[in-house]
Protein backbone atom coordinates (compact mmCIF):
# COMPACT_ATOMS: atom_id res chain seq x y z
CA UNK A 1 0.00 0.00 0.00
CA UNK A 2 1.61 3.37 -0.66
CA UNK A 3 2.04 5.65 1.99
CA UNK A 4 0.20 8.43 1.94
CA UNK A 5 1.64 12.19 3.04
CA UNK A 6 -1.06 14.32 5.02
CA UNK A 7 -1.03 18.18 4.08
CA UNK A 8 -0.06 20.50 6.82
CA UNK A 9 -2.99 21.40 9.40
CA UNK A 10 -4.40 24.35 8.57
CA UNK A 11 -6.17 24.97 11.84
CA UNK A 12 -2.71 24.33 13.70
CA UNK A 13 -0.92 27.15 11.96
CA UNK A 14 -3.85 29.21 11.29
CA UNK A 15 -4.01 29.43 14.95
CA UNK A 16 -0.33 30.43 15.25
CA UNK A 17 -0.87 33.45 12.61
CA UNK A 18 -4.01 34.16 14.94
CA UNK A 19 -1.86 34.46 17.76
CA UNK A 20 1.10 36.60 16.04
CA UNK A 21 -1.16 39.19 14.59
CA UNK A 22 -3.24 39.53 18.43
CA UNK A 23 -0.32 39.92 20.09
CA UNK A 24 1.15 42.39 17.73
CA UNK A 25 -1.97 44.45 17.51
CA UNK A 26 -2.29 44.40 21.28
CA UNK A 27 1.61 44.85 22.27
CA UNK A 28 2.54 47.69 19.89
CA UNK A 29 -0.02 50.33 21.11
CA UNK A 30 2.05 49.71 25.21
CA UNK A 31 5.59 49.51 23.36
CA UNK A 32 4.25 53.43 21.38
CA UNK A 33 4.18 54.76 24.88
CA UNK A 34 7.35 53.60 26.18
CA UNK A 35 8.97 54.53 23.05
CA UNK A 36 7.32 58.30 23.52
CA UNK A 37 8.75 58.00 27.21
CA UNK A 38 12.42 57.35 26.41
CA UNK A 39 12.65 59.81 23.48
CA UNK A 40 12.76 57.18 20.66
CA UNK A 41 11.13 59.43 18.00
CA UNK A 42 12.03 59.96 14.58
CA UNK A 43 11.28 63.63 13.80
CA UNK A 44 10.48 64.74 10.37
CA UNK A 45 13.68 65.31 8.11
CA UNK A 46 12.82 65.97 4.21
CA UNK A 47 16.49 65.28 3.29
CA UNK A 48 15.87 61.61 4.95
CA UNK A 49 12.01 60.92 5.53
CA UNK A 50 9.01 61.76 3.85
CA UNK A 51 6.52 61.94 7.07
CA UNK A 52 6.31 65.45 8.30
CA UNK A 53 5.45 65.34 12.56
CA UNK A 54 7.33 63.16 15.18
CA UNK A 55 6.71 59.57 15.33
CA UNK A 56 7.88 57.03 17.55
CA UNK A 57 9.81 53.97 16.45
CA UNK A 58 10.98 50.70 17.91
CA UNK A 59 7.81 48.58 16.30
CA UNK A 60 9.98 46.20 16.08
CA UNK A 61 9.93 45.29 20.40
CA UNK A 62 6.52 44.98 19.93
CA UNK A 63 6.60 42.91 16.40
CA UNK A 64 9.58 40.47 19.15
CA UNK A 65 7.59 40.18 21.62
CA UNK A 66 4.33 38.91 19.32
CA UNK A 67 7.36 36.43 17.84
CA UNK A 68 8.21 34.50 21.35
CA UNK A 69 4.10 34.79 22.43
CA UNK A 70 3.66 33.10 19.11
CA UNK A 71 6.06 30.63 19.47
CA UNK A 72 5.19 29.68 22.90
CA UNK A 73 1.52 29.60 21.72
CA UNK A 74 2.53 26.60 18.72
CA UNK A 75 3.63 24.77 22.28
CA UNK A 76 -0.17 24.03 22.68
CA UNK A 77 -0.87 22.52 19.81
CA UNK A 78 0.01 19.01 19.52
CA UNK A 79 0.75 18.72 15.73
CA UNK A 80 3.33 21.74 15.79
CA UNK A 81 5.21 20.28 18.87
CA UNK A 82 7.63 18.11 16.72
CA UNK A 83 8.02 21.33 14.00
CA UNK A 84 9.49 22.30 17.32
CA UNK A 85 11.29 19.74 19.07
CA UNK A 86 12.63 17.25 16.38
CA UNK A 87 15.36 19.73 15.53
CA UNK A 88 17.03 22.65 16.54
CA UNK A 89 16.06 24.82 14.18
CA UNK A 90 13.48 26.75 16.13
CA UNK A 91 16.58 27.70 18.05
CA UNK A 92 18.67 29.08 15.54
CA UNK A 93 15.78 31.19 14.51
CA UNK A 94 15.22 32.38 18.26
CA UNK A 95 18.33 33.19 18.64
CA UNK A 96 19.64 34.60 15.09
CA UNK A 97 16.02 36.65 15.42
CA UNK A 98 17.45 38.06 19.05
CA UNK A 99 20.10 39.01 17.52
CA UNK A 100 19.06 40.94 14.61
CA UNK A 101 16.28 42.80 16.46
CA UNK A 102 18.71 43.48 19.28
CA UNK A 103 21.08 45.26 16.50
CA UNK A 104 18.18 47.47 14.92
CA UNK A 105 16.96 48.42 18.19
CA UNK A 106 20.31 50.25 19.42
CA UNK A 107 20.44 51.79 16.07
CA UNK A 108 16.67 53.34 16.09
CA UNK A 109 17.53 54.43 20.09
CA UNK A 110 21.24 55.48 19.10
CA UNK A 111 22.29 55.18 15.71
CA UNK A 112 24.99 53.11 14.90
CA UNK A 113 27.47 52.44 11.49
CA UNK A 114 26.73 50.40 8.89
CA UNK A 115 29.05 47.96 9.42
CA UNK A 116 28.41 47.30 12.72
CA UNK A 117 24.43 46.62 11.68
CA UNK A 118 25.99 44.33 9.11
CA UNK A 119 28.64 42.53 11.21
CA UNK A 120 25.11 41.26 13.25
CA UNK A 121 23.42 40.56 10.01
CA UNK A 122 26.05 38.18 9.47
CA UNK A 123 26.19 37.15 12.91
CA UNK A 124 22.46 36.26 12.99
CA UNK A 125 22.73 33.93 9.59
CA UNK A 126 25.89 32.11 11.17
CA UNK A 127 23.69 31.29 14.30
CA UNK A 128 20.85 30.09 11.84
CA UNK A 129 22.91 28.27 10.14
CA UNK A 130 24.76 26.38 13.11
CA UNK A 131 21.33 25.52 14.25
CA UNK A 132 20.69 24.15 11.26
CA UNK A 133 18.84 26.60 8.85
CA UNK A 134 20.96 26.37 6.30
CA UNK A 135 20.68 26.42 2.41
CA UNK A 136 22.11 23.41 0.84
CA UNK A 137 21.14 23.56 -2.65
CA UNK A 138 21.38 25.71 -4.91
CA UNK A 139 19.13 25.45 -8.55
CA UNK A 140 21.21 26.22 -11.42
CA UNK A 141 18.30 28.33 -12.97
CA UNK A 142 16.73 27.64 -15.56
CA UNK A 143 18.22 24.47 -15.78
CA UNK A 144 17.47 21.50 -13.95
CA UNK A 145 20.83 20.98 -12.59
CA UNK A 146 21.95 22.19 -8.60
CA UNK A 147 25.07 22.53 -6.96
CA UNK A 148 24.95 20.63 -3.34
CA UNK A 149 26.25 22.51 -0.05
CA UNK A 150 26.25 19.53 2.18
CA UNK A 151 29.01 19.09 4.80
CA UNK A 152 31.62 18.83 1.95
CA UNK A 153 31.09 22.36 1.34
CA UNK A 154 30.11 23.47 4.55
CA UNK A 155 31.86 26.83 4.44
CA UNK A 156 30.22 27.64 1.67
CA UNK A 157 27.21 26.82 2.71
CA UNK A 158 27.40 29.16 5.25
CA UNK A 159 28.81 32.12 3.09
CA UNK A 160 25.35 31.47 0.89
CA UNK A 161 23.04 31.27 3.88
CA UNK A 162 24.97 34.06 5.82
CA UNK A 163 24.29 36.55 2.35
CA UNK A 164 20.62 35.35 1.27
CA UNK A 165 19.74 36.63 5.22
CA UNK A 166 22.08 40.31 4.65
CA UNK A 167 20.32 40.33 1.33
CA UNK A 168 16.77 40.00 2.76
CA UNK A 169 17.61 41.77 5.74
CA UNK A 170 18.37 44.84 4.03
CA UNK A 171 16.08 44.29 1.24
CA UNK A 172 12.73 45.09 3.78
CA UNK A 173 14.81 47.40 5.59
CA UNK A 174 15.50 49.70 2.73
CA UNK A 175 11.88 48.96 1.58
CA UNK A 176 10.51 50.34 4.66
CA UNK A 177 10.50 54.04 3.63
CA UNK A 178 6.59 54.53 3.55
CA UNK A 179 3.68 53.79 6.50
CA UNK A 180 2.77 50.56 6.00
CA UNK A 181 4.55 49.87 2.89
CA UNK A 182 7.22 47.06 4.74
CA UNK A 183 4.93 45.23 6.58
CA UNK A 184 2.04 44.77 4.02
CA UNK A 185 4.28 43.61 1.11
CA UNK A 186 5.74 41.32 3.81
CA UNK A 187 2.32 39.88 4.95
CA UNK A 188 1.19 39.41 1.26
CA UNK A 189 4.65 37.86 0.43
CA UNK A 190 4.44 35.54 3.63
CA UNK A 191 1.04 34.90 2.59
CA UNK A 192 2.17 33.47 -0.77
CA UNK A 193 4.62 31.62 0.09
CA UNK A 194 2.62 29.50 2.47
CA UNK A 195 -0.12 28.76 0.05
CA UNK A 196 2.62 27.18 -2.02
CA UNK A 197 4.04 25.05 1.07
CA UNK A 198 0.39 24.02 1.70
CA UNK A 199 0.18 22.66 -1.90
CA UNK A 200 3.30 20.47 -2.01
CA UNK A 201 2.84 19.63 1.73
CA UNK A 202 0.89 16.36 0.62
CA UNK A 203 3.89 15.87 -1.89
CA UNK A 204 6.26 14.20 0.63
CA UNK A 205 9.10 17.13 -0.24
CA UNK A 206 8.67 19.13 2.24
CA UNK A 207 9.59 17.59 5.85
CA UNK A 208 6.29 17.47 8.16
CA UNK A 209 9.21 18.80 10.84
CA UNK A 210 10.33 22.33 8.66
CA UNK A 211 10.50 25.13 10.84
CA UNK A 212 9.84 27.08 7.68
CA UNK A 213 5.77 26.83 7.49
CA UNK A 214 5.62 27.84 11.38
CA UNK A 215 8.00 31.04 10.80
CA UNK A 216 5.95 31.62 7.71
CA UNK A 217 2.71 31.87 9.46
CA UNK A 218 4.12 33.52 12.68
CA UNK A 219 5.71 36.56 10.10
CA UNK A 220 2.48 36.66 9.01
CA UNK A 221 0.49 36.98 11.38
CA UNK A 222 3.38 39.71 12.88
CA UNK A 223 2.97 41.96 10.09
CA UNK A 224 -0.88 42.10 9.95
CA UNK A 225 -1.14 42.93 13.59
CA UNK A 226 1.12 45.48 13.37
CA UNK A 227 -0.13 46.59 9.98
CA UNK A 228 -2.99 49.08 11.33
CA UNK A 229 -0.97 51.04 13.35
CA UNK A 230 1.79 51.89 10.47
CA UNK A 231 -0.49 52.60 7.73
CA UNK A 232 -0.98 55.60 6.94
CA UNK A 233 -0.87 58.19 9.07
CA UNK A 234 1.15 55.60 11.01
CA UNK A 235 1.21 56.26 14.81
CA UNK A 236 3.96 54.16 14.89
CA UNK A 237 6.99 53.08 12.52
CA UNK A 238 8.76 49.45 13.26
CA UNK A 239 12.08 51.66 12.92
CA UNK A 240 15.39 48.98 11.78
CA UNK A 241 14.23 47.21 14.94
CA UNK A 242 11.99 46.05 13.14
CA UNK A 243 12.29 46.00 9.38
CA UNK A 244 15.59 44.30 9.80
CA UNK A 245 13.15 41.43 12.08
CA UNK A 246 10.62 40.98 9.51
CA UNK A 247 13.77 40.20 6.63
CA UNK A 248 15.51 37.88 8.62
CA UNK A 249 12.32 35.72 9.26
CA UNK A 250 11.71 35.48 5.58
CA UNK A 251 15.12 34.49 5.01
CA UNK A 252 15.21 32.23 7.72
CA UNK A 253 11.44 30.62 6.28
CA UNK A 254 12.28 30.85 2.56
CA UNK A 255 16.06 28.56 3.58
CA UNK A 256 13.74 26.32 5.80
CA UNK A 257 11.05 25.71 2.93
CA UNK A 258 13.51 26.54 -0.49
CA UNK A 259 17.26 25.68 0.48
CA UNK A 260 17.26 22.11 1.90
CA UNK A 261 15.79 20.30 -0.99
CA UNK A 262 17.32 19.61 -4.39
CA UNK A 263 14.59 20.39 -6.19
CA UNK A 264 11.35 21.42 -4.20
CA UNK A 265 8.67 20.78 -6.78
CA UNK A 266 9.94 18.08 -9.41
CA UNK A 267 7.47 17.75 -12.67
CA UNK A 268 4.59 19.61 -9.94
CA UNK A 269 4.81 23.53 -11.00
CA UNK A 270 5.14 25.23 -14.40
CA UNK A 271 8.43 25.73 -15.91
CA UNK A 272 11.29 26.41 -13.83
CA UNK A 273 10.81 27.86 -10.76
CA UNK A 274 13.00 26.51 -8.88
CA UNK A 275 12.84 26.28 -4.76
CA UNK A 276 15.10 30.02 -4.13
CA UNK A 277 13.21 31.18 -7.19
CA UNK A 278 10.00 31.24 -5.79
CA UNK A 279 10.45 34.08 -2.87
CA UNK A 280 12.65 35.93 -5.42
CA UNK A 281 9.85 36.42 -7.74
CA UNK A 282 7.16 37.02 -5.24
CA UNK A 283 9.45 39.27 -3.35
CA UNK A 284 10.51 41.21 -6.24
CA UNK A 285 9.89 44.51 -5.40
CA UNK A 286 12.11 44.81 -2.19
CA UNK A 287 14.70 42.83 -4.45
CA UNK A 288 14.71 45.14 -7.07
CA UNK A 289 14.87 48.13 -5.16
CA UNK A 290 17.85 47.22 -3.20
CA UNK A 291 19.31 46.13 -6.23
CA UNK A 292 18.76 49.57 -8.01
CA UNK A 293 20.17 51.60 -5.20
CA UNK A 294 23.28 49.57 -5.19
CA UNK A 295 23.42 50.17 -8.99
CA UNK A 296 22.77 54.02 -8.15
CA UNK A 297 24.87 54.44 -5.58
CA UNK A 298 27.83 52.81 -7.64
CA UNK A 299 26.88 55.08 -10.95
CA UNK A 300 27.20 57.89 -8.42
CA UNK A 301 30.22 56.84 -6.52
CA UNK A 302 29.20 57.21 -3.26
CA UNK A 303 29.11 54.42 -0.35
CA UNK A 304 26.61 51.65 -0.43
CA UNK A 305 24.70 53.22 2.97
CA UNK A 306 24.29 56.95 1.95
CA UNK A 307 20.83 57.85 2.47
CA UNK A 308 18.56 59.02 -0.78
CA UNK A 309 15.16 59.81 -1.70
CA UNK A 310 15.13 57.91 -4.85
CA UNK A 311 13.81 54.41 -4.00
CA UNK A 312 11.07 53.19 -5.66
CA UNK A 313 8.47 54.62 -3.24
CA UNK A 314 9.92 57.69 -3.56
CA UNK A 315 9.27 58.33 -7.17
CA UNK A 316 5.94 57.36 -7.07
CA UNK A 317 5.61 60.15 -4.80
CA UNK A 318 7.21 62.45 -7.05
CA UNK A 319 4.96 61.11 -9.90
CA UNK A 320 2.24 62.54 -8.07
CA UNK A 321 0.74 59.61 -6.42
CA UNK A 322 -0.02 60.14 -2.78
CA UNK A 323 1.39 58.49 0.30
CA UNK A 324 -1.14 55.88 0.30
CA UNK A 325 -1.68 55.34 -3.43
CA UNK A 326 1.78 54.67 -3.51
CA UNK A 327 1.63 52.27 -1.00
CA UNK A 328 -1.38 50.64 -2.58
CA UNK A 329 0.44 50.60 -6.45
CA UNK A 330 3.41 48.54 -5.03
CA UNK A 331 0.87 46.27 -3.06
CA UNK A 332 -0.47 45.35 -6.02
CA UNK A 333 2.86 45.00 -7.65
CA UNK A 334 3.58 42.27 -5.18
CA UNK A 335 0.20 40.58 -5.20
CA UNK A 336 0.95 40.35 -8.98
CA UNK A 337 4.07 38.88 -8.61
CA UNK A 338 2.61 36.36 -6.18
CA UNK A 339 0.00 35.18 -8.32
CA UNK A 340 2.28 34.79 -11.56
CA UNK A 341 3.72 31.97 -9.47
CA UNK A 342 0.74 30.44 -7.73
CA UNK A 343 -1.51 30.16 -10.19
CA UNK A 344 0.71 28.43 -12.86
CA UNK A 345 1.72 25.97 -9.55
CA UNK A 346 -2.18 25.03 -8.63
CA UNK A 347 -3.28 24.84 -12.08
CA UNK A 348 -0.04 22.92 -13.36
CA UNK A 349 -0.72 25.49 -16.80
CA UNK A 350 1.35 28.16 -17.87
CA UNK A 351 -2.20 30.30 -19.41
CA UNK A 352 -1.56 32.18 -16.63
CA UNK A 353 1.17 34.32 -17.50
CA UNK A 354 -0.54 36.21 -20.10
CA UNK A 355 -2.91 37.31 -18.33
CA UNK A 356 -0.30 38.33 -15.54
CA UNK A 357 1.43 40.14 -18.82
CA UNK A 358 -1.79 42.02 -19.46
CA UNK A 359 -1.83 42.78 -15.78
CA UNK A 360 1.23 44.02 -15.27
CA UNK A 361 0.92 46.63 -18.47
CA UNK A 362 -2.41 47.83 -16.91
CA UNK A 363 -0.47 48.34 -13.87
CA UNK A 364 2.50 50.25 -15.38
CA UNK A 365 0.05 52.16 -17.68
CA UNK A 366 -1.98 53.52 -14.43
CA UNK A 367 1.21 54.01 -12.63
CA UNK A 368 3.01 56.00 -14.75
CA UNK A 369 -0.16 57.99 -17.04
CA UNK A 370 -2.39 58.52 -13.77
CA UNK A 371 -0.93 59.99 -11.40
CA UNK A 372 -3.50 61.44 -8.61
CA UNK A 373 -3.04 64.18 -6.00
CA UNK A 374 -1.48 63.71 -2.58
CA UNK A 375 -4.30 62.71 -0.01
CA UNK A 376 -5.19 65.42 1.91
CA UNK A 377 -4.61 62.60 5.05
CA UNK A 378 -1.32 62.80 4.18
CA UNK A 379 -0.84 66.86 6.15
CA UNK A 380 -2.68 65.15 9.05
CA UNK A 381 -0.32 64.69 12.20
CA UNK A 382 -0.95 61.04 14.52
CA UNK A 383 1.22 62.02 17.50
Amino acid sequence: MPHTVTRIDLSDYGFVAVVAAAASFVITPIVRRWAVSVGAVVQPNPRRHVHKWPTPTLGGVAMFYALLVSILASLTRPGLRPVLQATSEMWGVLLGAAVIFGVGAIDDLREISPPAKTAGQVLSGVLLSMFGVTILYLRLWPTDHFVALGRSSGDLALLVTVLWVVLMSNAINLVDGLDGLAAGIVAIASASIFAFVYLFSGEGIISPTSTGPLVVAMTFGISIGFLPHNFHPARMFMGDSGAMLLGFLMAAATIAIGGQSPDLFPGKTFFFFGPMIIPIVILGIPLADTAYAVVRRLAGRRSFTSADKEHLHHRLLKMGHGHRRSVLILYAWTALLSLIVLVPAYTGKGNFMAFGLVAAAALGLYTIFFPGKSDSRDQTASF
